[in-house]
């Protein structure tokens, strides 16, 4: 009896050792991937680099689930200096059109030669046609190669032997297998993207592939987080739009979480509703949605099967951003703290007032003499609390009032308000001269309280020193 247990000990001990020669021969597979294959290279990328992600980096020194992925860099080179804001963008070929192109141009064509040093854009080309990539990194060197030399555009390929099994996933949802592996895949991009941007600069934000910006955006970006960091509250993300993937600002030293977290689980939901699950592990309990948005969707057809897609981003403003500094003042009665000077800086805020009589004002006195060449008002709030009726008046002549305020000593008549609205372009076509102030002024009272929630202009610059006020 003895014997026989003897025996059966032994036979179990065989097994147990054979279980663990198995599993590490495949500890390997699991930890860092398959080994890369030796793929032909056609003669257009065959100068490739290729970049694995030291595991030296600050990134990788944080104890991490491990992620060992090679990447191959098409084009640009890297500064080994890091940058204030790393862009990532994700592209796949589309069964109709590209904007890769012109979501690139918005980027750097809307911001200053300031802004383009201090970040830089990564494009991970993550579709697995060869042929479109050559393609692809054809136009982009054509079209970008001052960026691609001062290393503010890097483009990047992850092979596909790095990609975990992207078929054969669960069906959460009860989506279409098709619609599974095409988001399940679109998290491993994430991931991957992320990875390689994680310690380029010290935020990164998250961009699609067919999106516009909006003017200095970076400059906006840095100014609202000194502003989130002044109120000593914890965030892991900002929003600089309410639409899917696009604008979502990250702090450096959470992204090796985030790649992980979407790694792990790539093929459970949707991007954004994990990220929405990472905000929240990170204590972000609610969004923090900053508007105006910063970027607009632009494509017309989706990446997934081509289908349709209209989604526009209703708080955004391309040229938000181009108001001159000016003191504002008005006579009309200001409900709680929405101040007449909240409709002219860029921001959430807006002017709320008490029901206007005829002869109210709304006045804004620049710094300096400017050429105005279009000007935009928007008013009211879900269709209420709109202005009725107001002419739009440029002024010279910068005088202070018995109000001890500063306006123009006289007004001239742009257009007049319709519907909530008013908008002109091509102003100094018909008033060439410099303009010192901008009038809204009310032509007849209304029951109804008013909200001005934007007033936006654009000038020429002006070569004069600021002006005196006359007395």
């Amino acid at each position: 009896m003895r014997r026989h247990s003897k025996k059966k000990n032994v036979l179990l001990a065989v097994l147990l050792a054979a279980g663990g020669f198995y599993f590490i021969s495949h500890l390997d597979f699991l930890i860092s991937g398959p080994t890369k294959s030796q793929e032909v290279t056609p003669n257009e990328l065959s100068w490739e680099a290729e970049r694995l992600v030291s595991k030296e980096s600050w990134v990788e020194q944080g104890d991490y689930l491990p992620l060992n992925v090679s990447y191959l860099v098409l084009a640009g080179a890297l500064s080994t200096q890091q940058r204030y804001l790393s862009v990532g963008i994700s592209s796949v070929k589309r069964e109709k059109g590209s904007y890769l192109i012109p979501t690139l141009q918005s980027l750097f064509s809307q911001s200053s030669p300031e802004e383009c040093s201090s970040m830089v854009v990564v494009v991970l080309l993550a579709d697995f046609d060869v042929s479109w990539r050559v393609t692809t990194v054809r136009d982009i060197k054509a079209a970008f190669t001052s960026e691609l030399e001062q290393g503010h555009l890097v483009i990047l390929h992850v092979p596909e032997e790095f990609y975990p099994p992207l078929t054969g996933l669960k069906r959460n949802y009860n989506d279409a297998p098709e619609r599974v592996s095409f988001r399940s895949k679109q998290n491993l991009d994430y991931a991957f993207l992320v990875h390689y941007s994680s310690a380029l600069g010290r935020y990164y934000l998250q961009l699609e592939d067919d999106v516009s910006s909006a003017k200095n955006f970076l400059t906006t970006i840095k100014r609202r987080v000194e502003e989130q960091e002044a109120r000593k509250t914890t965030w892991a993300m900002l929003e600089f739009s309410s639409l899917g993937f696009i604008g979502k600002l990250y702090k450096s030293a959470h992204l090796p979480q985030l790649v992980r977290f979407l790694f792990l689980f790539y093929q459970e939901m949707p991007c954004d509703w994990l990220m929405s699950h990472f905000r929240e592990l990170l204590t972000q309990r609610k969004p923090i949605l900053l508007k105006p948005s910063l970027f607009q969707h632009m494509g017309t057809f989706s990446s997934f099967q081509g289908t349709y897609n209209k989604l526009k981003d209703k708080d955004f403003e391309e040229g938000l951003y181009s108001n001159p500094p000016a003191e504002v003042y008005s006579d009309m009665s200001t409900y709680q703290k929405h101040f007449p000077k909240l409709a002219w800086d860029a921001g959430e805020g807006f002017f709320w007032g008490r029901s206007p009589e005829k002869g109210n004002y709304l006045t804004v006195v620049f710094t300096e003499p400017t050429v105005v060449t279009e000007i935009f008002v928007e008013s009211g709030s879900g269709g209420k609390d709109l202005l009725e009726s107001a002419s739009v008046e440029i002024g010279h002549n910068v005088v202070t009032t018995e109000k001890e305020e500063n306006s123009c000593k006289e007004f001239q008549s742009v257009g007049t308000v319709e519907n909530g609205r008013f908008k002109m372009q091509e102003i100094d076509k018909k008033y060439s001269s410099e303009s010192s102030c901008l009038r809204i002024l009310v032509t007849a009272g209304q029951k109804d309280w008013v909200i001005i929630r934007k007033i936006r202009i654009t000038t020429k610059t002006s070569t004069r020193p600021p002006h005196q006020a006359q007395v």
